[in-house]
């Protein structure tokens, strides 16, 4: 093929992927980084994935429609990072349930992505993991060898099998990892097409059904590899409407102490986003690691107006390996990302 039509053909994709982002995501222009405060700037884009989360409870029971009447809250499913940080980009969302390795990529070059995390839905624990499909014959991580794995890249399970690999000697050149998101992992799966998968939830739990658990998040946290689900607002949104932000805040807190008091009432709320059984969706909640509000506001996390917590010196761990594995081109400074940490009004508005 020549370079010129070569050229044409990926300007042709190029613009349908940003056409079907705006498309299914807005114009971009739906809410405001600081209109005039009429009704062109009065929807809030929020991006959710399917996981068990604190996040889907806020949508499942209409919290943040109640918090902000004045606003038209507008709900859109993707299903990984890297599909949201793409929308960041395009202007397309405001508010987003993203892992902290997307964000990691997001904030770092050549991505640079305008945002700010304002709040943590969880740490991953064995919500997360990796696991050979019977009959393979894989039952290390350093079987992997010549095998076909399965992962959404740009994703936190992505970086999570990148780690599991480099710390058991593997290199990721002796493996043939495949881009897949959670459902056609599942497809894939049940057709024999892969042989492993690090995923999460809910489709985690079906491949665990005919597969081995090789190793999960919560053991490559152990070993220095934490990976979490995080709440990321666009700067542009923060600037133009912080009370508008304080209150999504109080309403995730909300969410985290439902499922710390009433697991069956958090159950029963995820379980109808994800549209399997309230004792299904209790165990999947139960597999995850969820922070008490006031935690978040701690030196280990957000941290405060003060003094920026620890999560961004995680971040910028995050998006060493990344660099140092060759994902992405530079590695943001810790100053950068501790602007990038949203702490205006923690702890209150978190314990309020």
């Amino acid at each position: 093929m020549s370079r010129p039509r070569l050229t044409r053909l990926l300007s042709v994709a190029l613009a349908a992927a940003t056409a079907a982002v705006l498309a299914a995501c807005g114009n971009g222009t739906a809410s405001g980084g600081g209109g005039d405060g009429g009704t062109a700037d009065r929807t809030i884009r929020v991006a959710y994935q399917a996981f068990p989360s604190g996040d889907l409870i806020v949508k499942n029971k209409g919290w943040l429609e109640q918090a902000l009447p004045g606003y038209t809250i507008k709900w859109t499913k993707f299903d990984s990072g890297a599909s949201i940080n793409t929308a960041f980009v395009a202007k397309s969302v405001d508010i987003a349930a993203i892992g902290s390795s997307p964000v990691a990529r997001g904030l770092s070059a050549p991505l640079n992505i305008p945002y700010q995390v304002a709040f943590v839905l969880d740490v991953a624990g064995d919500n997360e993991a990796l696991v050979a499909r019977d009959g393979t014959g894989i039952s290390s991580v350093a079987d992997l060898r010549g095998k076909k794995v399965a992962t959404p890249f740009a994703s936190t399970s992505h970086y999570s099998l990148l780690a599991a690999l480099d710390e058991a000697g593997v290199p990721e050149s002796a493996v043939n990892l495949v881009d897949l998101e959670p459902q056609d992992i599942l497809a894939s799966w049940t057709r024999g097409d892969i042989d492993a998968a690090y995923v999460w939830l809910p489709t985690l739990d079906e491949i665990k059904k005919t597969g081995k658990t090789l190793i999960s998040s919560r053991e490559l946290a152990t070993a220095g590899k934490p990976t979490l689900d995080l709440g990321v607002v666009s700067t542009a949104f923060v600037q133009a409407h912080p009370d508008a932000v304080d209150a999504w805040r109080k309403t995730e807190a909300r969410a985290l102490d439902l499922i710390a008091d009433d697991p069956d009432a958090a159950a029963q709320a995820v379980g109808a986003e994800l549209n399997i059984g309230k004792d299904e969706a209790k165990a999947q909640l139960s597999q995850g690691v969820f922070l008490k509000p006031a935690d978040l506001a701690s030196p280990e996390w957000l941290g405060t107006p003060d003094k920026a917590g620890g999560l961004a010196q995680n971040l910028v761990s995050a998006a060493q390996f990344l660099k140092d594995q060759q994902k992405i081109d530079a590695v943001p400074d810790l100053a950068t990302v501790e602007r990038a940490i949203y702490t205006k009004g923690l702890p209150g508005v978190l314990t309020s």
